[in-house]
């Protein structure tokens, strides 16, 4: 018996890819004057595969549920060009930002995450505060 919804699983996941792509974010930004540093990326597939099933909806109950597939979030390189002469690619500025947009993605699903616990906590208390 599965007492969290699904929703709660989805929501699970999204944080383990917000935090894997956080920690490969801070990676690149501490690595931007190494020799030959080459940036690394989160797999872009990852996301997009969390999204498509985050909208698939289950017509049916003998359908297979979102939460029974697992896909991990894992990190490649990125050796398309070079931004410096000493063979780093790693641009500052876009670095920053895309930290601060994982930055609000990441806080927007915690404060869902814990919405959902509070309705369960309301549930469990009957209604009352």
């Amino acid at each position: 018996m599965n007492i969290f919804s699904s929703s709660i699983t989805a929501l699970e996941k999204g944080i383990q890819y917000s935090a894997a792509k956080h920690k490969t974010i801070s990676q690149n930004i501490a690595n931007v004057d190494t020799p030959n540093y080459k940036r690394k990326v989160v797999n872009p597939n990852f996301g997009q595969v969390f999204n498509e099933a985050m909208n698939a909806k289950r017509t049916d109950a003998r359908h297979f549920e979102f939460s029974g597939t697992s896909k991990q979030a894992f990190t490649i390189d990125n050796t398309a060009h070079s931004y410096s002469h000493n063979g780093n690619n790693v641009d500052i500025d876009k670095e920053m930002s895309e930290l601060a947009e994982n930055q609000i993605h990441y806080y927007t699903m915690i404060d869902q995450l814990s919405g959902k616990f509070q309705s369960l906590q309301s549930v469990i208390k009957g209604g009352r505060a």
